[in-house]
């Protein structure tokens, strides 16, 4: 049980710091503060998800013969493994939570050799530089398993966001398998923002599907966006 603790801490660690880093680097990218993610709260299971596979990689490996470099390589291919499952569930359901489509050799827009590298490059940092840290913080929860009744919280947490932001997916899959389109999610969230801008509406940015306005017409609107951009403008 102290082992299966220890990984959610290191799931819960992931999902924190993965949600700082992708807000970050969305108000860098799009110049906009965005809540990243199919869920509302600040956090991210994909993030989790990673770095709980670079931390058994590296207790698995950490005192083989194996060569760090192939450890390193290891690492950033099931990085983008994981990446591309989670891709493939969100073209299924006709909505893409992420978007390489302008990248060269991308597949279907979920994986692409570019953000290949930046994880297998993530994961040479994480072996060389912050894999001891994390052990740090393995050997503190080891002997402060009190927390772990936090992560009680933080699993009940997502759990209900889960269930909540699971009813918003299914309605926005169901309007885009009606007009047979594939909503960008990031997208969809700056033009739900854009929109309640101009109208000087109360915008929320951890849930910015809960607006005065039904759901519809932010997809209705999206939707326009789409094929106005496809169009050059005119539709």
């Amino acid at each position: 049980m102290s082992l299966f603790l220890q990984f959610v801490f290191i799931f819960y660690l992931g999902c924190s710091f993965g949600w700082l880093t992708e807000l970050i680097f969305r108000r860098i990218v799009h110049g906009k503060w965005v809540n990243p993610g199919f869920l509302i709260g600040p956090y991210l299971p994909i993030y989790g998800f990673g770095l709980t596979t670079l931390t058994f990689l590296f207790l698995l490996f950490k005192d083989s013969s194996l060569h760090p470099i192939i450890i390193i390589i290891l690492m950033g291919l099931l990085m983008t493994l994981i990446e591309l499952i989670g891709g493939i569930i969100g073209i299924k359901n006709k909505v893409k939570l992420w978007d390489y489509s302008d990248e060269w050799c991308n597949y279907k827009g979920i994986i692409c050799p570019l953000f290949s590298a930046i994880w297998t490059v993530a994961s040479g940092i994480y072996y060389f530089f912050l894999a001891p840290y994390v052990m740090d913080a393995l050997d503190w929860f080891s002997k402060n398993l009190t927390f772990s009744y936090t992560l009680g919280i933080f699993t009940g947490l997502i759990v209900v966001d889960l269930f909540y932001s699971t009813k918003l997916f299914i309605k926005i899959k169901k309007y885009a398998k009606d007009n047979d389109i594939i909503i960008r999610y990031e997208h969809l969230k700056m033009s739900i923002k854009e929109a309640q801008l101009k109208r000087k509406e109360k915008y929320s940015f951890l849930n910015p599907f809960k607006q005065i306005r039904p759901l519809e017409d932010f997809l209705s609107d999206y939707k326009r966006e789409k094929e106005s951009k496809k169009t050059g403008g005119n539709i």
